[in-house]
């Protein structure tokens, strides 16, 4: 009898260890039959271009480059905070423009072919810049800002095919745009991890020009992907024809915004992101320079923000699987006021007030870069899918890039905003005594966009928001937009969507 429960008390922690194996690698399984399902309804190569371009380019390249951006301008060139916000600004320029590029790439072919060569273009300005900026001994602040604006071109030039991917796929798949949303946030997010926890590092190691050198790297995939690209030939293409469709994509994208339903959300999402004073620099100024503050090293800088970047994956996931189908006002009420409060912490962490309490500013600075970069994401992502729904087709990818650079207005007037605070509030260098009312400021102002929150419709995310008389255009534009927008496969497959 001993040896009889001795055998079934064995079977039973075996099926016990059995089940607890299924259950391990059903959790690890999720993720990859999320990514098949993907890849079988809108095809791989359109997952693997996000991969590409969110995860490698701007989520990797985007955490190298902003670290050594911010030690290039601090220790490089030497330049004040307000100055710095301004100069960061400056940059991103070429993200204003995003329906310029994409209005190239729809109606300009180049050499028979409308992806490969503005693939190519933009790793082959990404690498220049960078390889200027790591090899030269001393750049002046003029030609340093003009390879910083060029990389980020480059950036975002290949951008804005993977964005008209997603509107175009939004469209065919409404049911699914969040889960490409959720695909563009994942791959930014877990790049943006491991970019941030390396960056540190190597900026102590090989200082920030080395950390240029190695940011040719993501800018030599993009140009890669664009050697790869299958697409196909066109080699009589009538360029007598760019100007009439140039000016068909204007007229369409004109007549859309015109209709309420679509220049109200424009209008608060251009709000909303630009009363969100940045004043980053004088953050990170302080952080670093400080006599007062934490005096944070290059190492802890880096390890500070990828662990926000794990707040960043935590709010995606949290959208993709609790959020994604709440009505956009009611999500976005509860995460701008939540994005208001917490810039609490910061104000909290400048007034040494995290001592009192026993908490040690390493602590406390990760804690609040992860608040922030969750509640962040989480504002962001509604704001995101809400744009995919107002891209008609024909011109949905061009219409997306033009939502998108209204947010980059949106960013550049906060950075500049930002940093026009700080200039008045005599915050530079070495001395810091305006800081706190800079961030009460800010605080007061990201609240303020919930007075406006009647712009956005109310609508639930898997329905379609534009009326019919603007969700139609013109056949010929929406035939070449379903032939060009998409990135089509690396082999010569047949499409299986």
């Amino acid at each position: 009898m001993v040896e009889d429960e001795n055998l079934e008390e064995a079977s039973g922690y075996t099926e016990r260890e059995k089940e607890s194996q299924r259950d391990f690698c059903g959790c690890f399984c999720i993720p990859i039959r999320w990514f098949k399902m993907l890849a079988s309804e809108m095809h791989w190569s359109f997952v693997f271009g996000v991969v590409v371009v969110y995860g490698i380019s701007q989520g990797l390249g985007g955490a190298l480059n902003r670290v050594g951006m911010e030690y290039y301008m601090k220790d490089v060139q030497k330049v004040q905070p307000s100055e710095a916000q301004i100069y960061t600004a400056i940059t991103s320029i070429p993200w204003i423009v995003k329906p310029l590029w994409g209005l190239l790439t729809d109606v300009l072919p180049i050499l028979g072919y409308h992806r490969r060569p503005y693939f190519i273009l933009a790793g082959f300005l990404g690498v220049i810049s960078m390889l200027l900026l790591a090899l030269h001994e001393k750049l002046h602040l003029v030609l340093a800002l003009l390879s910083l604006t060029a990389g980020s071109a480059g950036v975002a030039i290949a951008d804005v095919t993977i964005d008209a991917c997603v509107a175009q796929n939004s469209i065919k798949h409404p049911s699914l745009a969040a889960d490409m949303q959720s695909l563009c946030a994942l791959s930014s997010s877990i790049g943006a991890l491991v970019g941030f926890f390396i960056s540190g590092i190597f900026v102590h190691l090989i200082g920030p020009k080395g950390v240029f050198g190695l940011l040719t790297i993501p800018a030599g995939l993009v140009f890669l992907v664009g050697s790869l690209l299958d697409e196909p030939y066109m080699p009589n293409f009538a360029y007598r024809q760019v100007n009439q469709k140039f000016l068909d994509a204007v007229k369409a994208m004109w007549t859309t915004l015109k209709c309420p339903d679509v220049w109200k959300p424009c209008l608060y999402m251009y709000l909303s992101i630009a009363l969100s004073l940045d004043i980053h620099e004088g953050m990170f100024y302080w952080y670093t320079d400080s006599k007062g503050g934490p005096s944070l090293s290059q190492e802890s800088v880096g390890y500070i923000f990828s662990i926000g970047s794990v707040g960043s994956l935590l709010g995606a996931i949290l959208y993709q699987n609790v959020l994604k189908d709440y009505p956009f006002r009611d999500l976005l009420f509860w995460t701008q006021l939540l994005f208001g409060l917490s810039g609490m912490l910061d104000l909290i962490l400048v007034l040494r007030l995290n001592l009192k309490f026993g908490l040690s500013d390493y602590f406390f600075i990760v804690i609040d870069e992860s608040v922030y970069q969750m509640i962040a994401r989480l504002k962001w992502m509604p704001l995101l899918v809400l744009s995919s729904k107002l891209c008609p087709s024909g011109i949905a990818g061009t219409f997306f890039a033009l939502l998108m650079s209204i947010d980059n207005v949106g960013i550049l007037s906060a950075s500049w905003g930002g940093g026009f605070l700080l200039h008045i509030l005599e915050v530079t260098r070495t001395k810091f005594d305006g800081l706190w009312l800079a961030i009460l400021i800010r605080n007061l102002l990201r609240i303020s966009p919930l007075c406006l929150l009647y712009l956005i419709p109310r609508g639930d995310p898997n329905s379609s928001i534009l009326p019919s008389e603007v969700l139609g255009t013109k056949e010929g534009i929406e035939r070449q937009e379903t032939e060009n927008i998409e990135l089509v496969s690396l082999i010569n497959d047949v499409d299986v969507k």
